[in-house]
């Protein structure tokens, strides 16, 4: 066997590894329509894949509806977050059953696929809103994303860490405290030398 081949083999693995994957339940081919442009109407009975934030969850007597604040899709289908995440409109996404409004919190991310069916018209604020309605077929709530570490660049030295000595943070230092990837250093400063008194004749 070529001494190359297992070299070429964890590679692909990595390179898979690293491919984004579109959760199963919203893989599929869908219109590129926006909520915009939904707004205006004529784009009933369109199959769509949309994504936000939720504004507020609303269960009914047949179906629960999700009003959401639009967010552009990533390669994973998952609403994007910070600058690439801005605002595209809002739309409300209904489906049959019960949601509990506990669990899809103001905030969540969440992806649906569904078909166009209409305009609902909702206050927001004193102003009219035209939610453009998707009846849902798949309702997809992401897991809360997960806030990075705090980090203090290339170290830092702490005087008051303790009586007598000092304590260093290395590069990339979080909390989490001992679970980190850096050697602890302790710098032990002597004890200060007290003049001795003067001796007696």
């Amino acid at each position: 066997m070529s001494p190359y081949r297992p070299l070429a083999l964890v590679a692909a693995i990595a390179l898979l590894g690293g491919c984004a994957t579109i959760p199963q339940p919203l893989q599929g081919t869908y219109a590129s329509v926006s909520t915009s442009a939904a707004q205006q109407g004529g784009a009933g009975g369109t199959h769509v894949r949309w994504g936000g934030e939720i504004i507020k969850t609303e269960p009914g007597p047949q179906q629960t509806c999700f009003y959401l604040l639009a967010r552009p899709l990533d390669d994973q289908a998952r609403p994007k977050a910070g600058v690439e995440g801005e605002n595209e409109g809002r739309f409300v996404a209904c489906r049959n059953g019960f949601y509990d409004p506990e669990v899809f919190t103001r905030g969540r991310e969440l992806t649906v696929t569904g078909t166009l069916h209409g305009i609902v018209s909702q206050k927001v604020g004193e102003f009219d809103y035209a939610y453009p309605r998707v009846e849902a077929d798949v309702v997809y709530l992401w897991p809360k994303r997960v806030a990075p570490r705090p980090y203090y660049g290339p170290g830092f030295y702490d005087p008051f860490w303790g009586p007598g000595f000092g304590r260093y943070y290395g590069p990339g230092y979080g909390w989490g405290y001992p679970y980190w990837n850096q050697p602890r250093v302790i710098i032990v400063r002597p004890p200060h030398q007290h003049a001795r008194p003067p001796q007696g004749k």
